[in-house]
């Protein structure tokens, strides 16, 4: 059973006026209301606590015991009420609140930190919860409501899902840094043919279909099916696998930024297969969290182009 009393908001907030003002013209004035209407507001308050608050006899209006009692609480009740009032309307506009983003690991070396540090800018109190998953993962935790908004390469063709691509680049091939390859700047589609006896090191499938097809695209271009040797979820242990010799890769451009020492990317040339990152919520998501966010981002992919 809920015992909590029913009190009318408008009558705390004649009560606290005129408990600031003692003098009922000067406090209906401020409330913008008739005197009479502020004497019927105070004494509904008043029959609801069973005793009065203001003594009304001759000379001025004083608190009695029972309004010096009741004024703290109604003082922190209003201050509440207007702080969980400008939450309510700061998370409704999508300027507080709580966003779950996830995202692709290589997107940490593009659109991410850029992406991240203009939302921040614009909506420092959303509290941000950033999840690094490959592309199913992401597809899985949008349905679970796990995650309110995907950063993923290659979006599937899902009808419960809204997607905007953000991001279109071209595949580089890793090597070995003493690799044949590797002295070219850049290596014509033709030339990956020379990779055809080589382990590749890529994703499994199933952590981003598309992508991996896309690479098997480049390799059928050049005219050969690649040998698959060691997998790895994340392409920077891609790239590490392929410093320690233990194969060559085609991967998305960005991984140019994952420095290391022994390993050469070199940009492959002519082709028309790209991968392409697009950001993802649910369709029935009127989160205006995701909304916000979604602008930002478009916003940024205008100012790339």
């Amino acid at each position: 059973m809920d015992d909590r009393p029913e009190l009318g908001l408008r009558q705390l907030h004649a009560f606290a006026v005129l408990a600031e003002e003692l003098h009922f013209g000067r406090a209906a004035e401020r409330l913008g209301i008739a005197q009479p209407p502020l004497s019927q507001q105070i004494r509904r308050l008043e029959t609801r606590v069973g005793y009065p608050l203001f003594s009304r006899g001759p000379g001025p209006v004083a608190l009695t015991a029972a309004g010096s009692e009741l004024l703290p609480a109604a003082r922190r009740a209003l201050d509440e009420l207007a702080v969980g009032l400008d939450a309510a309307r700061r998370t409704g506009g999508g300027a507080a609140g709580r966003l779950r983003i996830g995202f692709a690991a290589s997107l940490a070396l593009t659109v991410l930190p850029d992406l991240l540090r203009a939302y921040r800018d614009l909506y420092p109190q959303v509290d941000l919860e950033i999840r690094e998953m490959t592309t199913a993962p992401q597809v899985a935790a949008l349905h679970g409501q796990l995650i309110d908004l995907g950063l993923l390469r290659e979006p599937p063709d899902d009808p419960g899902l809204v997607t905007e691509p953000i991001l279109s680049e071209g595949f580089v091939v890793v090597l070995p840094a003493g690799h044949p390859l590797a002295a070219r700047r850049v290596v014509p589609v033709a030339a990956l043919a020379a990779l055809a006896a080589e382990p590749f090191v890529l994703l499994p499938r199933e952590a981003g279909p598309t992508v991996h097809d896309r690479i098997l695209d480049l390799c059928r271009e050049a005219g050969f099916e690649p040998r698959l040797g060691q997998q790895a979820v994340e392409w920077q242990t891609v790239c590490a696998l392929v410093e320690a010799g233990l194969g060559v890769s085609l991967a998305p451009a960005s991984i140019r930024r994952i420095r290391l020492k022994r390993v050469a990317y070199r940009r492959i040339a002519p082709t028309t297969v790209r991968t392409t990152v697009a950001m993802a919520w649910r369709r029935e998501d009127r989160n205006p969290l995701v909304e916000r966010f979604a602008a930002v981002a478009r916003d940024a992919r205008g100012q790339r182009r």
